[in-house]
């Protein structure tokens, strides 16, 4: 009998209390202690079973849980009468600061105090014990949600010690979440201050701390080391590409499968494959994301689980505001291809909305892209970056992209509908009025607010035509900024072979649509004096530099090319076709 799969539950005792679906990840401990690493950061995307795995590792040492080897006891951990001897020996802190999501710095440090105090409640017998001296008692006091910063910093430092003096042994720390806080500071532009409150609470906790027998830290980045990370050099990073504990986080694809013979969902093996296989660990690949595997096990039905369990803010304006390169790498992965670009895994917050490089590595830290290969460190000069090769996850994050440049539109949805249905009637007076509403509507969001608008027309027409590329891929390949002709022309969308009687046919396929070409170009007043004349030299650039070429070689009749101009002034759009010239 298939047990009951429970949703969103991360409490280790209340899953096997219940006997609710879980695959054994117990040999992450036997790991993790055989490391003898004193402080160990893992990096995983969200769901994937960091929380799960940190209430385990509590519920296996902590001396709360010295009667608890029922917990166990069916697990592969229990296998090994070294760790049957470890179970419930230890004093061990474990806190997350997964809730730590306020737009205001003040508020953050509340939050991260509270969840301190609350620690030190559950030990508040250590308050009354004889083995605290009344300097510690005194501290203990002084804990709470408006503790100044001297006090924020040494707490756990000084809970560790207390706990420590009363039983005897020295205390493991696990802190779930880290990096939660500091991205919500990023977005909401109180980082530097957040960095030096964490930067001495980090410091004090994992580096400073004779009483910590050994630590786990779990979050979707890797910060820094000069950003929070620079006073801690015992500590053991362990991020996706990396081999420690590849399979400790995440479903290989043999305990999908039998999860699935559990389930009688056996038919459906090909198709989750598509969907949600493509994590790489190190070099172990085909792992799954755990949180689409229990919704599809729940429910039998495939969907965009995991990829729609955040609102993706911070990835979505980076890619929405992002340069004309990141929106052109970007188009590449949404056809499926792969792209080429260094990679730093210690994401840089601060150098997000300028340096390339750190939005493809905190997309790849968030599980979003895959590596398929990289530059192999010793055969290149010192001088060079090491080169990954990128491309997107699976299906499911696919999906997520395609809905999130839906969304990018959300606010001007009717217009941009309408426009799309004028520019396949070759409406040019409707693609005018249309079009101008969008851009009035959407513009300033597409920008980075680091220069206006007018300035930077490039990352709204690239936005625009990666919403091209999503509504009408069905119908058209679409391409842009490539070779053509004598120059380069913006976007060209080349039509499908489609079965339709009303068709006509090319190389003896049946073809639909026209094939359409869209040329941008931005008023520069030193030659222009008016949107006229930059809408004119649009159209004339179509024309001298053939770019109706490429689909004419494919054997598309030029009877069947349209060409429009698209000039820009500010918020302002102007439409013309060459047939106007």
């Amino acid at each position: 009998m298939a047990r009951t799969v429970a949703i969103g539950i991360q409490d280790f005792e209340k899953v096997i209390k219940n006997n609710y679906f879980y695959i054994d990840k117990t040999l992450f401990i036997k790991e993790w202690w055989e490391s003898g690493d004193d402080v160990t950061l893992i990096t995983r995307p969200r769901r994937f079973g960091k929380t799960l795995n940190m209430s385990m590792v509590e519920d296996f040492f902590s001396i709360k849980y010295a009667e608890r080897g029922d917990l166990f006891e069916e697990l592969d951990i229990w296998k090994d009468e070294k760790y049957r001897n470890l179970q419930g020996t230890y004093p061990v802190i474990f806190l997350s600061f997964a809730k730590v999501k306020d737009t205001i710095f003040s508020n953050a440090k509340k939050m991260i105090c509270h969840i301190i105090r609350t620690l030190y409640d559950q030990y508040d017998f250590l308050w009354d014990s004889e083995k605290l001296n009344e300097g510690e008692k005194a501290f203990y006091d002084k804990v709470s949600a408006e503790m100044d910063d001297y006090v924020a910093a040494d707490s756990l430092n000084v809970l560790s010690r207390c706990l420590t003096k009363y039983y005897g042994k020295k205390a493991i720390i696990l802190l779930d979440e880290y990096d939660t806080p500091l991205q919500e500071a990023y977005v909401n532009g109180y980082w530097k201050e957040l960095v030096a409150f964490t930067r001495n609470l980090f410091n004090a906790t994992f580096k400073t701390n004779p009483w910590l027998e050994r630590g786990i830290m779990t979050g979707i980045t890797r910060i820094s080391k000069e950003s929070i990370f620079s006073d801690l050099n015992n500590l053991k990073v362990v991020t996706t590409t990396s081999d420690e504990y590849a399979t400790s986080f995440g479903f290989t694809e043999d305990e999908v499968f039998a999860a699935m013979e559990e389930c009688r969902l056996s038919e459906e093996k090909e198709q989750v494959k598509w969907w949600y296989d493509g994590f790489v660990f190190g070099q172990h690949k085909d792992i799954y994301n755990p949180w689409s595997i229990l919704n599809f096990l729940d429910t039998g039905k495939l969907s965009t689980y995991w990829a729609n369990t955040s609102s993706n803010s911070l990835v979505g304006r980076l890619l929405r505001q992002g340069s004309r390169r990141v929106k052109e790498h970007f188009e590449i992965l949404l056809r499926d291809g792969t792209i080429r670009v260094p990679i730093d895994e210690q994401i840089v917050y601060n150098q997000l909305d300028a340096n390339e490089s750190a939005i493809w590595s905190l997309l790849l830290a968030s599980g979003y892209l895959k590596v398929l290969s990289y530059d192999d460190a010793g055969q290149i000069e010192s001088s060079e970056e090491v080169m990954y090769e990128l491309t997107l996850t699976n299906h499911e994050v696919k999906r997520m992209f395609q809905n999130m440049v839906r969304g990018w539109f959300e606010n001007s949805n009717s217009d941009y509908n309408d426009f799309i249905k004028a520019l396949l009637l070759d409406d040019v007076d409707a693609m005018n009025e249309y079009m101008n509403r969008v851009a009035l509507s959407t513009f300033s969001y597409f920008d980075t607010g680091m220069k206006p608008s007018g300035e930077e027309p490039e990352r709204f027409y690239h936005g625009f035509v990666l919403g091209l590329m999503i509504d009408l891929q069905g119908r058209y390949l679409i391409t842009s900024n490539r070779e053509s002709g004598f120059g380069r022309y913006d976007v060209i969308l080349e039509p499908k072979p489609a079965q339709k009687d009303d068709a006509i046919i090319r190389d003896n396929t049946i073809i639909k649509d026209n094939a359409i070409i869209l040329e941008f170009k931005v008023k520069n007043p030193r030659r222009e004096n008016t949107l006229e004349d930059t809408l004119r030299s649009a159209l004339l650039q179509i024309e001298e530099k053939q770019y109706a070429a490429e689909l004419i070689s494919r054997g598309i009749p030029s009877e069947r090319i349209r060409s429009y101009g698209f000039a820009f002034e500010g918020k302002t759009v102007l439409i013309g076709s060459v047939f106007q010239l």
